[in-house]
């Protein structure tokens, strides 16, 4: 009786959305660690009883998904293979779309999405969805602007590798007309705040009466591949910005699919990791890395 309870325990414990949950969250876990997890070590990261664990390791090992020697348990071909198939279907302003709308709808908002053009010096907003107030701020997908003036351009400068950026901040020539001029030594001290704050704001700076929060969207690597930016009269932003900010940041860490601790790593932080560029598989990765 005592060994029949016990399998129905651990057959509960392999089903259903908690089976889930930890399937994933065991992808995850051996995703950041490429050396691979002994059983025990699994045991402890993942809380989950050792009888249970081994029942869920031996089909994925048996199918591919994980390897497993030398007492380690480590990522296997199978699971790059199907994740190079899910790249390749990755439509990335479609994937962000319903983020987007949550963005607009909780906030009254206008939402863009930008993308950095670094041969051009330039963001690109690659879609946008327009607040239903009749004073908004609206300008057409596609429409470009030069990084420096703007909120999410800022942004994507900030959380651009150093080198690059530094390159960019000497040959830089400040021609775009904004409310608020800006120089060379403005601009870095800007960028550094960004890079310590993990957020670009500014009120009545690009055009009086507008005001603009923009927060990065990372890659799984924690690289930032694109700027989720809010814009509005500076009258509704100078009231409510804490919650904007915070709204913002919040929906942005999901759309990134990353946990708190990686989404709040500070841009010099998340430069440490050494990766291979980012693609999509839309022809944005060809702006994005210009």
């Amino acid at each position: 009786m005592v060994k029949k309870e016990t399998k129905a325990v651990v057959e509960r414990d392999f089903t259903g959305p908690r089976s889930l949950t930890r399937l994933l969250a065991l992808f995850r876990l051996l995703s950041r660690t490429p050396e691979g997890m002994s059983l025990a070590e699994l045991n402890v990261a993942l809380n989950t009883p050792k009888s249970s664990l081994l029942n869920l390791l031996r089909p994925l090992v048996a199918e591919g998904y994980l390897s497993h020697g030398n007492g380690n348990y480590e990522l296997g071909p199978s699971i790059f293979s199907l994740s190079a198939r899910v790249l390749a279907a990755w439509n990335f302003p479609k994937l962000i779309r319903p983020f987007m709308e949550e963005l607009s709808r909780r906030t009254g908002e206008t939402v863009l999405l930008g993308v950095m053009n670094r041969m051009e010096g330039v963001i690109m907003y690659v879609e946008i969805i327009d607040s239903p107030h009749p004073v908004r701020y609206q300008v057409p997908v596609g429409t470009i602007r030069v990084l420096y003036a703007t909120t999410a351009g800022r942004l994507l400068l900030a959380y651009a590798d150093k080198q690059w950026r530094d390159a960019y901040l000497a040959s830089a020539t400040f021609k775009a007309k904004t409310a608020v001029p800006i120089t060379r030594a403005s601009l870095s001290r800007e960028l550094e705040k960004i890079r310590t704050e993990r957020i670009s704001y500014s009120l009545d700076a690009y055009i009086k009466g507008l005001a603009s929060v923009a927060v990065p969207v990372l890659d799984a690597e924690g690289r930032c591949v694109a700027a989720l930016n809010i814009a509005g009269p500076t009258e509704h932003f100078r009231r409510d910005l804490e919650f904007l900010k915070r709204t913002a940041k919040e929906i942005a860490e999901r759309a990134s699919g990353l946990s708190g601790g990686d989404y709040e790593s500070t841009p010099a932080q998340l430069a440490v990791k050494k990766t291979a560029p980012f693609k999509f598989s839309n022809g944005l990765s060809k702006q994005l890395n210009r």
